[in-house]
């Protein structure tokens, strides 16, 4: 079941303080820019983290028994899935020019600011990041296997080909759709990927 805030306002700045035990288990805590512990994360629910050091308004964590990233506010609240940028492997996307992907319980993917607000609900079949104001988007997709994948445990590779794209601007306004290649796009709009 997926849990999306929609009341994320006065979100509170921390960042995530991970503590290693002598079992080589995690502890993970919110802390506030104080220092101050704000909560414990509970290690039974949350298993790795993606965010980084710094203080922000939410923290990336894989979480137990949904195969998928979540965001977290400073109290462990989920406040929305975060998108998986790389098929086949778990890795969670990045906020890149202040917004991330993040995905719906259908899997269609929208976008949410540096303060953990959703911007743009998730309605996009594909989408790529933002790269000066613009991100690409397709529909009509479907999943192409690198390889066959004997055991349901394997590691699953895939490759997106879509039939249709276009780009989006920073409000999800579609500003052209089409039958276009994705490189027609990418050159029409200067589309580039973040190096960060």
């Amino acid at each position: 079941m997926l849990l999306i805030s929609t009341n994320n306002f006065g979100q509170r700045k921390f960042k995530i303080k991970e503590v290693e035990t002598k079992t080589w288990r995690s502890l993970f805590y919110t802390v506030d820019e104080k220092g101050k512990t704000i909560k414990e994360l509970d290690t039974a629910k949350y298993f790795m983290r993606m965010s980084d050091d710094k203080y922000g308004y939410f923290a990336v964590f894989g979480v137990k028994n949904m195969s998928d990233w979540a965001a977290i506010d400073a109290y462990g609240n989920i406040l929305f899935k975060v998108y998986n940028n790389s098929l086949g492997e778990f890795s969670a996307d990045e906020l890149i020019e202040n917004k991330i992907r993040i995905i719906d319980e259908n899997n269609k993917i929208g976008f949410a600011d540096y303060k953990g607000k959703i911007i743009i609900k998730p309605q996009f079949e594909s989408v790529t990041s933002f790269h000066k104001g613009k991100a690409i988007i397709a529909e009509s997709c479907d999943k192409i296997p690198w390889d066959n994948h004997a055991k349901e445990s394997d590691c699953h590779h895939y490759s997106i080909v879509c039939k249709r794209h276009g780009y989006i601007n920073e409000k999800g306004e579609i500003l052209e759709l089409g039958n276009y290649t994705f490189k027609e796009i990418q050159t029409k709009i200067n589309w580039k990927a973040s190096e960060e």
